[in-house]
């Protein structure tokens, strides 16, 4: 690998790729990607969604206008068991526009001890977080579209793979911080914790 062509975007102070600046001499190969129908339709339905309500639309409702442009009728909606009062709304707001299809982070209660996987207290029975589980189910239900709705860190992610329907996530889960990951970046308090080495 090439290190002076490895990307440390979040580094750079210009950011002249928004001026057509091309850093890593791969736009060619890049754009030749956006061939494929399927990426190609999501890209431009995403781009759409961005120039028609840019800083007018809350996510929720960029969600909504996101499943409209794509032709989704039925939405999956992946939540967190934690997170059950949040999935009620959501569904019913989304289910004024599309079939919604729900799948709890629980589902089918597969023991942590059969997979032999930590558990949060060892003196009491715990059900895995199934999220291969729930892209299963969403996937046999035909959505056009999944959202997730606080899984967990890492649990999002294998939900995301499996998934056959694209992927977008309205909440990220973060038990401390009332769910805004963002908070710990915004405050400095907080930033302080990354100073020294995490866990």
């Amino acid at each position: 690998m090439d290190l002076n062509k490895t990307p440390r975007c979040a580094r750079c102070e210009s950011k002249e790729c928004s001026d057509g600046k091309d850093c890593f001499g791969a736009a060619d190969r890049h754009r030749a990607l956006y061939d494929d129908p399927k990426l190609r339709e999501l890209h431009r339905a995403a781009t759409a969604i961005e120039g028609r309500h840019y800083l007018e639309a809350v996510r929720l409702e960029e969600i909504i206008l996101f499943g409209r442009e794509i032709g989704a009728e039925r939405i999956g909606l992946a939540f967190c068991v934690g997170l059950s009062e949040e999935a009620e709304v959501v569904d019913e707001i989304l289910g004024r526009h599309f079939d919604v299809v729900s799948v709890c982070c629980k589902a089918c209660g597969i023991d942590k001890a059969d997979l032999e996987l930590e558990q949060i207290d060892e003196n009491r029975r715990e059900s895995i977080c199934n999220s291969i589980g729930q892209a299963e189910l969403l996937n046999d239900a035909g959505t056009g579209l999944n959202v997730i709705c606080g899984l967990c860190v890492g649990h999002d992610a294998v939900f995301s793979m499996r998934s056959k329907a694209p992927v977008t996530t309205l909440i990220a889960k973060d038990r401390v911080l009332a769910h805004n990951p963002a908070g710990a970046i915004y405050c400095r308090y907080l930033r302080r914790r990354f100073e020294d080495e995490v866990g």
